[in-house]
């Protein structure tokens, strides 16, 4: 079929549907929603069969679904209708919640269903439940969707339901001397992502996010800031206290998402040091396998993260395992620089300098590790330096449902480094590896096998992956010829720096990246700033809209 996508931006939910569609053999493109007429356009240059709303802010046009079938994607239970589905289960407690996909009509949401998946909801953020969850049941809702237009036996329904308002912040807004942990964790985690519950620290207005449950009694009058742990602030509730590690300062125009550090860093730095409360770095051994956890918000690993990392796979080094397992995050395995840390520097461009050398020192201690192996585990889903990262690994596992962009291209043109010239060519079994640097679509797990950029998809889910990812390294290294494995390694890694030394694939690399930081050419910069500033596009990237690449072929003609 022909499917047209209509959304806000190319989100992850959108990704993972495009990747799900296109890979059954639909031809799928996008437009996003700038303005009715624009949608009317795209509609009538690609023809669709269907349309599918992943991500909407606002309506469809009616002179379009009066003429097309319109999917929406809602991320609610049947019956539920509101912009604000999935922050009001949370704030609520719901212990299950669903995915619907309805047909467009005049009343939001309220249009006949075609189908619908329910899951069981965690205490987590919003955030995490869309990537996961939402996006699990919306890629299955949406194929039954898809496979029902073509059934004559089937007909939409209509449910009744309830339409819920807007979540405003005066009802996300805290009450610290009333509200317990609980309460305050699910105001947070409802809004984490955005808008983030309007609050304020050290006397300034902001933004929260990022809040995590601290196992200890309660230090300090509720609402109070006591200590500073990592990026991070603990701060007293009725009953205990909760880690925040990011917030968004609401005292300034082109305020950014921050950790706390950056965006009080006297207030921050006045604190007392509390240890142990919410590291997002972590290890762990498991028999004959060390497995190093480094669960960065959104994906993002800063300079000083980085360096923390590096310190702790080097520390991992020192243990007597045969195996090292890099498992990222549950949400992320890695997304590369830190590109908010970057925007709000004194210099970007040394800040970027800065960062990208320090991704680059710890994909050079992966690729010198030679006396065990080492595996990188996507539990989650990863993005340009963050899958160079995981290239440096000698085995690459993935979890079937995450999604790789292996590419800089959609950052300003941006040219890499994180040694990918010399860790790609020997990875890519199908294509050249050029092709894939050049490709800005997002590719599954099981498309990334069959690319030769990851060697295994593990068919599990959340819970079970990481347990199933020690089955199987434990299995790996009992093998009789994983010795002989280590000495080829060894030998391979000695032949390659002899032909060509790291060093000198890290110079070519880093020479085209100071032309992007320091260059003439500001795409870069201007690239990162719309995006962490989350400035909409006013026009559809061609490699997203194959219908206006076809206009303007035919208007070459």
């Amino acid at each position: 079929m022909r499917v047209l996508f209509l959304t806000r931006s190319f989100n992850s939910l959108t990704q993972r549907l495009f990747v799900e569609l296109s890979s059954l053999g639909h031809e799928v493109s996008v437009e996003f929603d700038i303005a009715d007429s624009v949608t009317e356009e795209a509609v009538a240059l690609f023809r669709p069969d269907v349309i599918v709303a992943p991500f909407m802010k606002r309506a469809i046009p009616e002179s379009v679904w009066r003429r097309h079938v319109c999917l929406v994607v809602h991320p609610g239970i049947a019956g539920d209708r509101g912009p604000s589905a999935l922050d009001w289960a949370i704030l609520n407690g719901a212990r299950a919640w669903g995915v619907t996909v309805l047909q467009a009509e005049a009343e939001m949401d309220a249009g006949p269903v075609w189908a619908t998946v329910n899951f069981a909801m965690r205490e987590t953020t919003k955030s995490s439940l869309y990537r996961n969850e939402v996006t699990d049941a919306a890629a299955e809702a949406l194929l039954v969707a898809i496979d029902r237009l073509h059934s004559v036996a089937f007909a939409p329904r209509r449910v009744a339901g309830i339409a819920r308002p807007l979540l405003q912040q005066d009802v996300r807004r805290i009450d610290w001397t009333r509200d317990g942990t609980d309460r305050v964790l699910r105001k947070i985690r409802a809004a984490d992502g955005a808008p983030g519950v309007l609050d304020a620290l050290f006397g300034v207005p902001c933004h929260l996010f990022d809040a995590q449950r601290v196992d200890a009694a309660r230090r300090a009058a509720p609402g109070t800031v006591f200590a500073r742990t990592g990026e991070g602030i603990l701060r007293a509730t009725l009953d205990g206290a909760v880690r925040i590690g990011h917030c968004r300062r609401a005292d300034g125009e082109h305020a950014l998402k921050l950790p706390v550090a950056l965006a009080f860093p006297a207030e921050h730095a006045a604190l007392t040091e509390s240890a142990g409360d919410g590291n997002d770095i972590r290890y762990e051994e498991r028999d004959d396998v060390g497995i190093l956890h480094f669960a960065f918000y959104n994906g993002a690993m800063s300079t000083p993260q980085c360096q923390r990392l590096l310190a702790a796979y080097t520390q991992a080094l020192k243990r007597p395992t045969r195996a090292l397992v890099l498992a990222g995050g549950p949400d992320f395995f890695s997304n590369g620089i830190h590109l908010n840390v970057i925007e709000a520097a004194a210099s970007p461009a040394d800040e970027s300098m800065r960062n990208i050398e320090a991704i680059d020192d710890v994909c050079r201690a992966i690729i010198e590790t030679t006396d065990r192996i080492t595996i990188a585990a996507l539990q989650g889903s990863a993005g340009a330096g963050g899958c160079f990262l995981a290239f440096a690994c000698d085995e690459v596992w993935a979890r079937s449902g995450v999604l790789l962009n292996p590419h800089y291209k959609n950052m300003g043109n941006l040219y890499g480094s994180e040694y990918w010239t010399y860790t790609l060519p020997r990875r890519v079994t199908q294509g050249a590896p050029r092709a894939v640097m050049e490709n800005r679509l997002p590719v599954s797990a099981t498309q990334a096998r069959s690319l030769g950029l990851v060697d295994a998809v593990i068919d599990a889910d959340r819970n079970s992956f990481m347990m199933t990812v020690n089955e199987r390294a434990a299995e790996l290294i009992a093998e009789a010829s994983q010795a002989e494995r280590i000495a080829r390694k060894r030998e391979c890694r000695a032949r390659d720096e002899t032909c060509k030394p790291l060093a000198h694939y890290r110079e070519d690399e880093l020479a085209q990246m100071r032309r992007n930081f320091y260059g003439f050419d500001p795409s870069y910069h201007y690239a990162r700033a719309h995006f962490v500033r989350k400035v909409l596009h006013s026009w559809t990237p061609r490699h997203l809209a194959i219908h206006r690449g076809r206009l303007a072929t035919r208007a070459g003609e």
